[in-house]
């Protein structure tokens, strides 16, 4: 214990900030940094903080219709919308989503099903669009003054 360098702290994977019991519903947009525990039902999207490290978890008697965007997501209930997690995702066995899914690293359990696309976002694919976009733009628009 002397010597030892003091490291920053990690956000400990059962520690929720906040909890949405089984007994509760919200209607509307959802916005939360830090942890977000889901028993409960969300019609509305749910989204975390830009530039936060945040953690959603739905559980499996857990339901949200819209979509959630977030660092990382754990799925073991259902979702009826896309679902976008910008660092890690993963879909436990009683997963169920109806839409599409967007993820960087994924870890999918047996059982675990996805009725939409499974994307894989790499970290240089948007410059690669955006680069291309803005080749596009600049060759429409020289097209323009050439006369």
């Amino acid at each position: 214990m002397l010597g030892k360098k003091k490291q920053k702290p990690r956000r400990s994977v059962g520690h929720f900030d906040t909890l949405i019991s089984s007994r509760t519903t919200i209607e509307g947009d959802v916005r939360f940094s830090g942890g977000l525990h889901v028993d409960g039902k969300i019609k509305g999207r749910v989204l975390a903080e830009e530039g936060s490290d945040a953690v959603v978890r739905l559980s499996e008697v857990g339901e949200i219709t819209g979509d959630i965007t977030a660092p990382h997501i754990i799925i073991n209930g259902k979702v009826n919308g896309d679902v976008r997690a910008t660092s890690h995702l993963e879909l436990a066995e009683n997963a169920a989503i109806n839409g599409n899914v967007y993820y960087r690293l994924i870890e999918m359990a047996m059982g675990a099903a996805v009725n939409g696309n499974l994307v894989r976002q790499d970290e240089t694919s948007g410059l690669l669009t955006h680069d291309k976009e803005s080749v596009l733009s600049a060759e429409s628009e020289g097209e323009g003054k050439s006369e």
